[in-house]
């Protein structure tokens, strides 16, 4: 046997596949949908967006972003609430996510999540906070 760290898509995607049907052998078909979301100017640029998916009737937002400019505009809300739109009508029950302590923890409470745990250390020096909410 070789542990090799020269791993290709295709290998990382075997990985990926082997853990997912060992898992949707346990607890039932996963039904992964991604939710992609971005709000563009009048000039098309993209000036926000939300990243994340629809797994086992929960919603993951991966990463939510708002440039700078458009801070205080409550484009972050609209997103988040839009994503839960898409989840609700996916069949999803419950929402998670993670935000380092510098970034979003506030925000999020504001939306009605809550915190379920801290990741002390993560990055050195801070910490990684994750929330959820009933859908």
């Amino acid at each position: 046997m070789l542990i090799d760290d020269q791993v290709s898509p295709e290998e990382a995607r075997a990985v990926e596949l082997g853990l997912l049907a060992f898992n949707e052998a346990r607890i039932g078909p996963s039904r992964e949908e991604p939710v992609r979301l971005v709000v563009r100017s009048s000039d098309g640029a993209v000036v926000a967006g939300l990243l994340g998916l629809t797994r086992w009737r929960w919603l993951y937002v991966a990463k939510l972003w708002v440039a700078e400019s458009e801070r205080g505009r409550r484009l972050g809300t609209q997103l988040m609430e839009r994503a839960e739109q898409v989840a609700r009508s996916r069949g999803c029950t419950h929402a998670w996510l993670d935000t380092f302590e510098y970034q979003a923890r506030p925000f999020y409470e504001k939306l009605g999540y809550r915190l379920f745990g801290t990741l002390d250390g993560y990055p050195p020096g801070y910490r990684q906070f994750y929330l959820t909410k009933p859908l």
